[in-house]
């Protein structure tokens, strides 16, 4: 498995990967050009941001994507996380976040939040798991979300 960050070239798999959960491929793929370029922003974003993907043996099979905000008096925020289906389970989210957590820290940002929708079980035992709490009813913090890397 490799991780790695973005290129533009690897958007149209990011948009084939969200589309899997909602929305059409042409939207994501312009949602995710938007953020990459800094034309679409999420509220209370600021300009910092990355997405990595992770490949196995050179095929997009998961990416996560992250940026600087002042929501909620965070430092940041993860905006997506996605893996393929067949390669859930296997550690690569989790492996996706620890990649972002050294770019948040990287930036001296340790407070970071990520939304959640309240009955997507999966997403919120995967962060809770990873040791985010909650903060209200779709969002979910870490204090420090150094303590994933150290």
């Amino acid at each position: 498995m490799e991780y790695r960050e973005v290129n533009t070239s690897d958007i149209p798999d990011l948009a084939k990967l969200r589309s899997m959960d909602w929305g059409t491929r042409e939207y994501w793929t312009n949602r995710i050009s938007g953020y990459i370029g800094g034309e679409r922003n999420p509220q209370y974003a600021l300009p910092p941001r990355v997405l990595y993907v992770a490949s196995d043996n050179e095929k997009i099979i998961g990416f996560i994507a992250g940026h600087l905000s002042s929501r909620f008096n965070c430092d940041g925020e993860l905006q997506w996380i996605n893996v393929h289906p067949t390669y859930q389970r296997k550690g690569i989210a989790s492996e996706l976040l620890k990649v972002l957590t050294k770019w948040f820290v990287g930036q001296q940002a340790r407070k970071i939040c990520v939304d959640a929708d309240p009955d997507d079980e999966k997403a919120q035992n995967f962060y809770k798991q990873n040791r985010a709490r909650k903060l209200s009813e779709h969002w979910l913090v870490w204090d420090d979300i150094g303590v994933l890397i150290e």
